[in-house]
């Protein structure tokens, strides 16, 4: 660890002590991941304290580790749904991953932190649209990329490939119609064929 992450490792320790579960350092990047309860709070200090002052918030992303190989050493509690914020200290230049689990896997709520930082609108948004997080507080939580009228969420690990519904034009109803998939599941895996004794001692 690089001079300037053993800083902020050491900043971070002294200002949250208790309410960060975890701190870790992977590629030249900290990660601390804290509960749900302290979330807003924390990231509400992280902007305003003076030696962290974390300004910008990059990207705040929805996960899903249902199937992550590493979930265990990813979350000590085993939960499935987390948001992730990258942030950015343009006073210290450090930036810093932030992640907190939700506590309920069958509905996931976090709060939203857009009184924090305005730019996480779109990005809970996503988050809820896409991964089925809910966000506290956030006043105009709606879908963003799917319709409005869509059911499910795309980007959960157990949502089915080709979806439940399908969308079309009806021109004779002169409106948009929605029905059951009536595409046949079929694999998208190119197969590959070769000759007989393909890697076979002396074949040419």
């Amino acid at each position: 660890m690089n001079a300037k992450l053993e800083c902020l490792s050491r900043v971070l320790g002294s200002v949250f002590g208790e309410s960060l579960r975890s701190l870790s350092e992977n590629r030249d990047e900290i990660t601390v991941e804290v509960g749900a309860e302290d979330y807003l709070s924390v990231v509400r200090t992280l902007r305003d304290h003076d030696e962290l002052h974390f300004e910008q918030l990059m990207d705040l992303c929805g996960v899903d580790y249902s199937t992550h190989a590493q979930r265990e050493k990813v979350s000590q509690s085993g939960k499935r749904f987390a948001a992730v914020l990258h942030l950015l200290s343009l006073k210290h230049n450090w930036r810093l991953r932030v992640r907190v689990f939700a506590e309920d896997d069958g509905f996931p709520v976090l709060d939203s932190i857009c009184e924090v930082w305005p730019s996480a609108n779109w990005y809970e948004r996503e988050a809820f649209d896409l991964l089925g997080i809910m966000f506290t507080g956030h006043t105009d939580l709606r879908r963003i990329l799917t319709d409005y009228g869509f059911v499910g969420h795309p980007l959960r690990k157990d949502f089915p490939v080709s979806g439940y519904t399908e969308m079309r034009y009806d021109a004779e109803a002169g409106r948009l119609v929605y029905q059951p998939v009536t595409i046949e599941p079929r694999s998208n895996v190119p197969r590959i064929v070769r000759e007989a004794g393909y890697g076979d001692v002396g074949h040419v």
